[in-house]
C-alpha cells in the first residue's frame, strides 16, 4: 500500500527550498493565528467598558473574589457583592485605583484593579458606615443578641 501520494522520485527538494517552504509556513501560521486573536478580541470587547474614576469619587468594593474574607453573617449567595462606599485617593497606573479603607479592612491592600470597583451613586446619608458592623479579627461579622426570649 502506498506511503504516500508521490512518487518516490518527486519530492526531491533542495535545502533552499525547504528553507523556503518552512519560512512561508510560518508566515501563514502567524497571519491566521493574528486573525484569530482579533476576532476572539472583538467579541470580548464587546461586554467590556472603560471604567475610570476622578480623584474624591466613591466607589463600592468587589469582595466576591475574596469569598470568606469578608462575609456578614450570610452565606452564598447572600453575601454582599459590594461593600462600601469608599473614597478614591489616587489613581495609580491605568487601571488601578488607591482607596480610602477603614481600619476593620486593614488586611485589604488599599490598591485595587479597576475591574474590583463600581462607582457608588447612592446618596450620603443612605450609606451604611462599617462603625455600626461588629468585626472580628477574622474579618467576619460578630452577631450580637438583641432580646432574650423565655
Amino acid at each position: 500500500s502506498p506511503v504516500c501520494w508521490t512518487e518516490v522520485g518527486d519530492a526531491q527538494l533542495t535545502g533552499q527550498e525547504i528553507i523556503q517552504q518552512t519560512t512561508e509556513k510560518i508566515v501563514q501560521i502567524k497571519q491566521r493565528l493574528q486573525a484569530a486573536r482579533d476576532r476572539q478580541k472583538s467579541y470580548a470587547d464587546v461586554g467590556r467598558k472603560p471604567l475610570e474614576f476622578q480623584v474624591g469619587d466613591k466607589v463600592m468594593l468587589k469582595v466576591s473574589p475574596w469569598k470568606g474574607v469578608v462575609r456578614f453573617g450570610k452565606r452564598g449567595k447572600l453575601n454582599p457583592c459590594y461593600i462600601g462606599p469608599f473614597k478614591v485617593l489616587a489613581k495609580v497606573g491605568t487601571v488601578a485605583y488607591r482607596l480610602e479603607l477603614p481600619q476593620q479592612l486593614s488586611r485589604v491592600h488599599s490598591t485595587l484593579h479597576v475591574s474590583n470597583l463600581k462607582k457608588c451613586l447612592s446618596d450620603e446619608p443612605l450609606a451604611i458606615p462599617l462603625d455600626e458592623l461588629h468585626i472580628d479579627d477574622k474579618l467576619r461579622f460578630v452577631e450580637e443578641p438583641v432580646e432574650i426570649i423565655d
